[in-house]
């Protein structure tokens, strides 16, 4: 797998011909969107807006999934590409891989389906008239014990080759009693060395340390603490299989 995924053909074919719409398709035109390109065959409603995307609960023959779709122009994203749907489009492929990563490794993340230009579909979580709750918003009858799994899943995404970029109770699904791990369009692949592996290394330390912080934020107003440039260290350390990090402070 690429570190970089390529781009669309459909989407490099309108940049090409002159056929982008700079127009933000909406609801209506985002379902259409979704059905034309086979993710799903019902478009039931919207159950979640972010800064960057959309998502909505929809199914495949009766099914229920979740398409994740990401906005082409309506958002805070500046990229580095001339051309937004670009620009969107590989942050669907970045966050459908990574998701893809984390699953085949084994980690809490929902299944990834398949990705279309700037939709991606999922497993949906949660009931049919509502949707997994986010840590943030849920109070934990065993909070001790629910910390420890969110912990033990941000090993299992290191061991699978991810860290996520943005760790917080924003970011976290609870679904059955488990913590899944969501928005993945920032993570860092980190089992591979391409690029220079120091600096992946130390993006990732800083991102994990990062996000210990908020995660012990959130679990201190049940009076637990999580040690978190301990622990980064520990995950980094396990992932620096060549000395990369302790060679260069030598």
């Amino acid at each position: 797998m690429p570190n970089h995924p390529t781009l669309d053909a459909s989407v490099q074919w309108r940049i090409d011909h002159g056929t982008i719409d700079l127009r933000e398709p909406g609801y209506r035109g985002t379902a259409e969107a979704i059905l034309d390109a086979g993710l799903a065959t019902e478009v039931r409603r919207l159950i979640s807006a972010g800064k960057e995307a959309d998502v909505y609960l929809c199914a495949y023959n009766g099914a229920p999934l979740a398409v994740k779709a990401y906005r082409l122009y309506r958002t805070s994203h500046r990229g580095g590409r001339p051309i937004k749907a670009d620009t969107m489009s590989w942050l669907a492929a970045q966050e459908f891989e990574m998701m893809r990563q984390a699953w085949k490794g084994g980690a809490s993340v929902p299944t990834p389906a398949r990705r279309v230009e700037n939709l991606l579909s999922m497993r949906y979580l949660g009931e049919p008239d509502e949707p997994a709750p986010r840590l943030h918003d849920v109070s934990l009858e065993a909070p001790a014990e629910f910390m420890e799994a969110v912990l033990t899943g941000v090993d299992k995404l290191a061991a699978a080759g991810i860290v996520h970029s943005d760790l917080s109770a924003f970011n976290i699904l609870v679904h059955e009693g488990v913590p899944f791990f969501i928005d993945f369009s920032d993570a860092i692949r980190v089992d591979r060395t391409g690029g220079v592996p120091w600096i992946r290394l130390t993006q990732a330390r800083d991102a994990l340390v990062h996000g210990f912080h908020a995660l012990g934020k959130h679990f201190h107003r049940y009076g637990l603490a999580i040690e978190a440039d301990s622990r980064a260290d520990r995950i980094v350390q396990s992932l620096d299989r060549f000395g990369v990090l302790s060679n260069r402070t030598r």
